[in-house]
């Protein structure tokens, strides 16, 4: 979560290597401060107990955004595996931590 963090701080700050980052993506600059603001808004939802479900559906949301963007703009698996990896990690975690979701996904009758 704390990469994600960065990454949606990152959007706000604008620094020049995101900046030519998302244009070589095919975005517009000035849709880079309102995908940082979706991004923690979402990442702080999942960071919270008691709305981290709804956190881990939206970040899913943006992590499926961001591998079609990397689809789209032709990238190598790596770059279109790496949101899918994140998308793993924040459901194996959120399964870890929420036993509800656990028994939701493990019960077995």
């Amino acid at each position: 979560m704390l990469f994600l963090l960065v990454d949606g701080a990152m959007k706000l700050v604008k620094p020049e290597v995101v900046v030519k980052a998302t244009v070589e993506l095919g975005y517009a600059e000035t849709v880079i401060v309102p995908l940082g603001v979706v991004l923690l808004a979402c990442t702080i939802l999942y960071l919270v107990p008691s709305t981290a479900v709804f956190g881990a559906i939206l970040l899913t949301g943006y992590l499926g955004g961001a591998v079609a963007t990397q689809v789209r703009a032709g990238q190598g698996p790596f770059a279109i595996l790496f949101p899918v990896v994140f998308g793993v990690l924040l459901w194996g975690g959120l399964t870890l931590r929420d036993d509800r979701l656990h028994r939701l996904i493990f019960q077995r009758d």
